[in-house]
């Protein structure tokens, strides 16, 4: 994991918060750090970074709704309300059946999802994001099983998000902190 602090008079220092240097740095170009096309599922991101994937789905909980970005046909972003669930060890994704985000996600996987920051300008607990590719989950088992513990309405799409990049922004003492990690 990276992170990086700028003071308020813009003088900064960047250093590593956490973590034992495994395929997580960002920015100082050790083996492992973010190979293109690499990504994990939400257990992988806890297995490396546990306190910073507690902080970023602690963020994720504070709000129900969240914003999803997604690719139209054109290739043009699409900004979508969605309810996020960190369940099993993953972070799923439903939606509505038929809908223009499950479409997009079905024709180019990619993703960013961003937190809800809520109302004022605090955002307690950080500005979090993830992004990486949602993957459709088609076995009825699987499906079954969230549907009776989250009782969507259905029919619905469900997605596994198998993730490339997770980030929290935050401010901390006079310091804005960003902390990123990538498998």
């Amino acid at each position: 994991m990276t992170s990086d602090s700028t003071g308020a008079g813009g003088h900064g220092y960047g250093g590593e918060r956490g973590g034992d240097g495994e395929g997580g740095d960002v920015s100082a170009g050790r083996a492992g750090s973010g190979a293109v096309g690499r990504s994990v599922g939400w257990a992988g991101v806890l297995a490396a970074e546990p306190d910073f994937a507690r902080r970023v789905a602690d963020r994720f909980g504070t709000f129900k709704h969240h914003i999803l970005g997604t690719l139209r046909k054109d290739g043009s972003p699409r900004l979508s309300g969605l309810e996020a669930d960190f369940r099993y060890g993953e972070l799923w994704l439903g939606m509505m059946s038929g809908s223009r985000k499950a479409l997009d996600l079905r024709r180019d996987p990619r993703f960013s999802l961003h937190a809800n920051p809520g109302a004022g300008t605090d955002l307690a607990g950080g500005d979090v994001r993830v992004s990486g590719r949602a993957v459709e989950v088609t076995d009825p088992g699987v499906i079954a099983r969230y549907a009776a513990e989250v009782r969507p309405p259905e029919p619905f799409h469900l997605f596994r998000a198998e993730l490339t990049e997770v980030v929290r922004t935050s401010v901390e003492d006079a310091y804005l902190v960003l902390e990123s990690w990538r498998p």
